[in-house]
């Protein structure tokens, strides 16, 4: 079909599974295209991808049929079929708005395919991919892409408008369908029932804790003391046991129980023959230790290790440098890591040894799922969480469905499969939720950038080089403002804005009319006026009598439970304010969690937050509104005469046994122990275990969840650390802690006022009782189930209602703000008249740059002092600008890190101050584009560029091979640059060539091999 629309001269927006053979249509599109004499231009996402297009490319074209255009590599770009990035190809397309392709420097082009166009939505470079249609010549065809995604109409529709005639083609169907398992420490099971559409009933939490009860039972003398128990009750402990609900803390004592190791989820794939494998692990040192825990464990016969071996002797010999020792023994056993701390070289290694059958299981971070080819037997999904800098984020289910499609080889396997793992934080439940969530639409994440505005305003050059003619100044000064507004608002976002919020906005209005009319239905005024109609007056007034008494006595109850919290306040307080100094005493804590379980929590309490002096918990409480309680106190004192501020709520903090960090006010306490950790040091010279404990909840990311709430404060957690776990396991658990150890010991008062509140409780159980017992409660009961019906009714209105707000926030409008208070930042610094739209000579070399912030690397190298640099300190400071994300491994040592020369150290110190004058000015503008300058690793990449070896680079290095190599090729990608860019001096071009030449080698040479 999609071949079919393209061949009619429609765009096309492909939008099936991973793996489906969307590159099939790719394919066709060059042949129908070289056929003609005519170009085809490839763009992908990633660098990697694009290389891999490029051999593929080449093999059915021709070498000289096919070219490849990435930052630093140009190789027959003037072929009909050219792979590139979609940063150049953009950057191409700037000078074709509103031009024909035979003029924008788009010769020949018929076709331009963009593969895996879901990248749309990626926050950092979702951009590009939306500038590239908006400024398309609407004559060249579009081919998208994309993966699997909730709303690939409403992209089709969006290029339509915008570019043409566009057809969508959607499928859901898999060449090789997959089965989805769920491995447990014991097992591996089916996730889904026979029809797979819902969880299999064996991984629910109840059905493992009666398994784990059932194996506890085959002890002998435990075995014989719960038969006898069995005997003498009436119900088996087991059956209760499967059908009770189950609490925070067992759900995670059962799912702790349940975590298999590598080896035991390995074992079962091997045993099944679903190898080879594709085992996702989100860190690349989890990765490293997972080869290492397995390469015991041989998965190669005797003919393929020697393979392996063979293969591995000539790689070293071809590429010495880039053989990763500590992977050989694990690479012998056919067990590989694949992630970004690897060299792109041995990367591609572990690819070729993987296609080959030679490498069973490839333990590889997530940016393997994107698009490189290498499918597998099975696809393992160590975890549905992964730790972010902002804390444990849950994968979306497009994440997941990206990583099970690379199970499944086409033509070799029947069937693929997707192996879940149990974690001590999620499971099969949670899987299955997000199985059936649905897959996330695309988002626009169109913003400005420096390089957009310049190069859509920028007009006539004050300087003008004798080969540009007055034609080209021409065309490039006809641009008005008025063009460009227009050009920005052809955004994904501006469309899904005015075409889509419309539609969601109606039907919200729809549902907030109907809730409100259900809500009348609902309400008290309503059920009284249908009693009056439908009940005889006599019955009508008994239980309106009765009602208003019930009513009545609900409002004492509460005030009675009030006045009880305020008594236990008054002997919490205290006894809690004892134990601030001396040693750290286990409490219990207590609350009902969404579904009414009643959790009982043990834990170690560190203090009062007000307490904890200059810690981050502190000053959060203290500044976030989520945490108030001023007037909660304020409602507390209220009419009451003897009460004052020991009864006002505060909040306090402990460590529980299921390494969960606690942050509750009093009501959350239901006791207190005498027995706890001592604060004492265990050596000499260490610190106490309370200042121990408070260093460890200050390194916590403070994303602190709400588990319940109250008038009196509400109970958060947050996950413990792995520093903290050894605390946490040392919590004994309630069992173990007997009533004669509890040290809160309530007062008479409060004693009468439990009494009390307990007396009013059962008075309010007899009113109901009263009246259910009248005359007319059986019609009156009818028309309370009915308003009960409307409630719900109401509930999931209102939860479609949350739906689509949360939709309508995901599509966020690019607005014109956003490009003009960059375009006044340009302005202001001189880059480029606003007014008249005359392009100066620092605006023309920021228009030409391919980087995060265009302004700020133009700044930078048209700065006169970098003319005395010799290339090898030109590379190094070039690294400063471009080394954002590279960082230290936590657990190397960095001393072991080559400081740059102090030339260089001078020159970083002198950008500083440009750099900080930048930063204000973009302050005053509201604009927010980050402005790299980090000499850290400076002195590396100095090294190399020195002529220094990569052995001798990389001896006991505290960096990642990978993250080097990725530093050291953003160098060059932008000394690449330099020479190519307008009005930059000869000698720094010069400088920069030199120094990109001698960078430019094994083994990170991009193209080698």
């Amino acid at each position: 079909m999609a071949i079919e629309a393209f061949l009619r001269g429609s765009s096309v927006v492909v939008s099936a599974p991973t793996s489906s053979g969307k590159t099939l249509i790719a394919e066709a599109a060059a042949v129908a295209t070289v056929a003609r004499g005519r170009r085809l231009l490839y763009t992908t996402p990633l660098k990697a991808l694009s290389n891999q297009k490029f051999r593929q490319f080449r093999e059915t074209f021709g070498d000289n049929n096919v070219g490849l255009l990435t930052g630093d590599s140009a190789v027959n770009k003037d072929a009909q079929v050219l792979v590139l990035t979609t940063e150049i190809l953009r950057n191409m397309l700037y000078n074709s708005v509103g031009m024909a392709s035979s003029g924008s420097g788009l010769f020949h082009v018929d076709v331009i395919v963009l593969d895996e166009v879901h990248y749309l939505s990626d926050i950092s470079r979702g951009t590009v991919w939306e500038e590239i249609v908006i400024y398309c010549p609407k004559e060249v065809q579009l081919i998208c892409l994309s993966a699997t995604v909730a709303n690939p109409d409403e992209l089709a529709g969006w290029i339509s408008q915008i570019h043409g005639k566009t057809e969508l083609v959607t499928s859901s169907w898999r060449p090789v369908p997959l089965t989805w398992h769920f491995s447990t420490k014991t097992s591996l099971l089916p996730l889904l029932n026979e029809k797979g559409t819902h969880m299999n009933r064996k991984l629910s939490l109840n059905y493992l804790q009666l398994s784990a009860v059932n194996s506890y039972r085959d002890d002998g003398s435990r075995r014989r003391n719960l038969r006898r128990r069995g005997r003498n009750g009436s119900l088996d402990s087991s059956v209760s046991m499967s059908e009770q609900p189950l609490s925070k803390n067992d759900k995670n004592m059962i799912r702790r129980s349940q975590v298999p190791q590598v080896v035991d989820t390995l074992w079962h794939l091997k045993a099944r023959d679903m190898l080879p494998a594709i085992w996702f692990i989100f860190n690349r040192r989890g990765c490293d230790a997972a080869v290492q825990y397995v390469e015991d464990c041989s998965l190669l016969d005797g003919c393929e290790t020697s393979e392996v071996e063979l293969a591995l002797k000539r790689f070293r010999l071809q590429y010495p440098d880039a053989v990763r020792e500590t992977a050989v023994k694990g690479l012998t056993r056919g067990v590989a890591a694949h992630h970004a701390g690897c060299l792109p070289l041995w990367k591609s290694f572990v690819e070729e040894l993987f296609q080959r059958g030679l490498v069973k299981v490839v333990f590889a971070t997530e940016t393997l799922a994107a698009g490189i080819n290498m499918p597998a037997r099975s696809a393992v999904i160590s975890s549905l969480s992964k730790r972010t800098n902002t804390g444990r984020v849950q994968l979306s289910p497009n994440e997941l469905l990206q990583m099970a499609g690379r199970a499944g080889r086409r033509g070799i396997d029947e069937r693929g499969h997707v192996v879940i793992v149990q974690t001590p934080y999620e499971g099969a439940e949670e899987c299955c939720k997000l199985l059936f969530s649905g897959v996330d639409p695309l988002v626009s994440q169109f913003t400005a950038s420096y390089g957009m505005v310049l190069n859509l305003l920028g007009g006539a050059k004050v300087t003008r080089r004798s080969n540009e003619s007055d034609e080209t100044n021409t065309l490039q000064a006809r641009r008005t403002l008025e063009e460009a507004r227009k050009l920005v608002e052809q955004s994904f976002g501006n469309y899904l804005g005015s075409n889509v919020m419309l539609a969601a906005k109606e039907e919200l209005a729809k549902i907030q009319k109907e809730i409100e009319a259900l809500t009348y239905e609902s309400s008290d005024d309503s059920i009284d006026r249908k009693s009056r109609k439908l009940l005889s007056e006599m019955a009508y007034k008994e239980i309106a009598d009765l009602q208003e008494e019930l009513r009545a006595e609900k409002r004492f109850r509460t005030e009675l439970r009030r006045r009880m919290e305020l008594k236990r306040f008054s002997a919490l307080k205290p006894l809690l304010k004892e134990f601030e100094n001396g040693h750290l005493p286990f409490i219990c804590l207590q609350y009902k969690d969404s579904e009414g379980v009643e959790n009982l929590v043990p834990a170690v309490y560190l203090g009062k937050v007000e307490s904890l002096d200059g810690s981050k918990l502190k000053k959060i409480v203290s500044v976030d509104d989520s945490f108030e309680l001023s007037s909660v106190g304020t409602e507390l004192n209220a009419g009451e005469s003897d009460t004052h501020q020991d009864v006002e709520p505060t909040y306090h903090v402990a460590l529980g046994s299921d390494n969960s960090w606690y942050l509750f006010t009093e009501k959350w306490i239901k006791t207190v122990y005498r027995s706890g950790f001592p604060n004492v040091a265990l050596t000499h010279g260490e610190a106490l275990p309370r200042e121990i404990m408070r260093s460890h909840l200050d390194k916590g990311e403070m994303q602190w969840e709400k588990l319940a709430d109250s008038e009196l404060g509400g109970l958060w957690y947050m996950e413990g650390s792995l520093e903290t776990w050894s605390w946490s396991l040392n919590v004994p658990v309630l069992s173990s802690l007997s009533e004669s150890d509890e040290a809160l010991h309530m007062s008479q008062e409060y004693i009468e006022s439990v009494e009390r509140y307990k007396e009013q409780r059962n008075k309010v159980a007899r009113l109901k009782k009263k009246i259910a017992r009248t005359e007319g409660f059986r019609e009156y009961k009818k028309i309370l189930d009915m308003a009960k019906f409307t409630e719900d009714k109401i509930k999931r209105l209102k939860a479609r209602s949350n739906h689509l707000i949360n939709r309508m926030e995901q599509i966020e409008p690019s607005g014109w703000k956003e490009f003009m208070q960059i375009s006044n930042v340009i302005h202001e610094s001189r880059a480029l008249d606003s007014n008249t739209h005359v392009i100066f000579p620092l605006g023309e070399t920021a228009a030409a740059i391919r980087g995060e912030n265009e302004l700020w690397l133009a700044m930078v190298l048209r700065n006169k002092i970098l003319l005395d640099l010799k290339p090898a300190q030109l590379a190094a400071v070039c690294a400063s600008l471009v080394s954002e994300g590279i960082k230290v491994r936590a657990w190397k040592n960095n001393n072991y890190i080559y400081e740059p020369s102090s030339t260089v150290q001078n020159v970083i110190s002198l950008l500083e101050e440009q750099r900080n004058s930048l930063l204000q000015l973009q302050q005053k503008h509201e604009v927010e584009i980050p402005c790299c300058l980090d000499g850290q690793f400076s002195g590396m990449v100095e090294a190399w560029a020195s002529g220094l070896s990569w052995r001798e680079l990389m001896m006991d290095c505290a960096m990642d091979e990978g993250d080097l190599a990725r530093l050291l090729r953003r160098t060059i990608d932008l000394l690449a640059q330099i020479p190519k860019l307008p009005d930059i001096d000869p000698l720094l071009q010069k400088n920069a060539t030199t120094a990109s030449d001698v960078m430019d080698r094994p083994p990170i040479s991009e193209l080698t091999g």
